[in-house]
């Protein structure tokens, strides 16, 4: 571990480093470091004994070098003495943002900022202390979600990950939320939409205002999950080649994607204003990307007519019980919607290299024929 003899100007002048986090330990007070992480953040912290337990202090600049120098010795000088057994648990909201930096060094964009919603919309303890939130706190926060099965789940994944990791970083001594049963799994849906159920789904999104209304059209026009056209980039888009191309390090299966598309996907795209890196921006410096899923559906199913309940999802797997229908192979339709599993997994998958791009091509053409007719009839 690097050493430095640290000052407001040293502190200052630290770069982040490329990928995960540094500590640089203070030549002039045993065991007192500053750790910084890739996205900036400065962290004091403390290491005790020869366990090396590690204490976590406070960020700079909100605790100045000085005010750290001095809690450190008094934390030391209270565990060698006996007076001080365990680490003093910091409060969520900060705990919450070390967590969600370590995360990022391991995990896609998307998963950070799914993990980030998830705590901070349904776990809002503020400054209360990991060590003070108990099975009953997260049981009623969780009980908020009993309406909606999917992400009652989500969330509760995503607590319990989070608790996992700051017993594991001697913030709590155990998790919470360890030995709670998860919420129960929701049957795998199979509801395919009808022509005359899709058809007035389209149309209406034709008439509906941007973004949702693009958004509704490309998924139902290429069958991709809404995450994947939700935080489309224009960089990803080639108008020339008519192709998207998710990198490896944004699908969900970590493997390049790269789709066709045809006239009608052709034309949405053309028409779409370009406001920056991604194709819908978010509303927010949060949320760069959109992520209004919930209400802004609501309101658009609030309009349609004729169209029993349904999710987005289902124009994926509608997109997929079609492509079936026009008789394209089972192959093309996988590689169309990015699956890994089925028939080229495996030892096929890794020395089949065929890109199918042809056939792809001609599989989207057959389906752009289709919706035409449907529209029409």
């Amino acid at each position: 571990m690097p050493t430095a003899s640290l000052t407001d100007l040293s502190i200052k002048a630290i770069a982040p480093p490329a990928k995960g986090q540094t500590t640089y330990w203070d030549d002039g007070t045993p065991g007192f470091g500053l750790r910084i992480s890739q996205g900036g953040t400065k962290t004091f912290v403390v290491v005790h004994g020869t366990e090396r337990r590690r204490f976590t202090i406070g960020r700079y600049p909100t605790l100045s070098l000085k005010q750290a120098r001095d809690k450190a010795k008094e934390l030391q000088a209270g565990l060698t003495l006996g007076l001080i057994d365990k680490r003093p648990s910091p409060p969520f909201v900060e705990a919450l943002e070390l967590y969600l930096e370590a995360s990022s060094a391991k995990n896609r964009e998307r998963t950070v900022a799914d993990y980030r919603r998830l705590l901070t919309r349904h776990f809002a303890f503020g400054r209360k202390r990991l060590s003070d939130i108990t099975r009953a706190d997260l049981q009623q926060k969780l009980n908020k979600l009993k309406d909606r099965p999917s992400e009652q789940r989500h969330a509760f994944v995503a607590a319990k990950v989070f608790f996992n990791w700051a017993v594991g970083e001697e913030h709590m001594r155990e998790n919470p939320i360890g030995t709670m049963q998860a919420p129960t799994r929701q049957q795998a849906r199979e509801r395919v939409l009808s022509n005359d159920e899709l058809r007035a789904i389209i149309m209406m999104a034709r008439e509906y205002s941007w973004p949702f209304g693009p958004i509704v059209e490309l998924l139902a026009y290429t069958g991709q999950r809404r995450g994947e056209i939700g935080a489309l980039r224009w960089e990803w888009i080639d108008q020339n080649e008519r192709t998207i191309s998710w990198p490896a390090s944004f699908t969900k299966n970590h493997r390049t994607h790269v789709l066709p598309y045809g006239e009608r996907v052709a034309a949405i795209i053309s028409d779409l204003p370009e406001q920056g890196e991604y194709v819908f921006p978010g509303r927010t410096e949060k949320a760069l990307h959109f992520n209004g899923w919930g209400k802004c559906k609501q309101v658009f199913d609030g309009k349609l007519t004729g169209v029993e309940p349904y999710v987005l999802h289902d124009l994926r797997r509608t997109y997929s019980s079609t492509m079936a229908q026009l008789g394209t192979p089972i192959h093309v339709t996988e590689k169309l919607l990015n699956h890994v599993s089925g028939t080229i997994s495996g030892v096929a998958a890794v020395y089949n290299r065929h890109s199918y791009l042809d056939e792809m091509r001609e599989a989207v053409s057959s389906y752009d024929e289709h919706i035409a007719a449907m529209l029409c009839s």
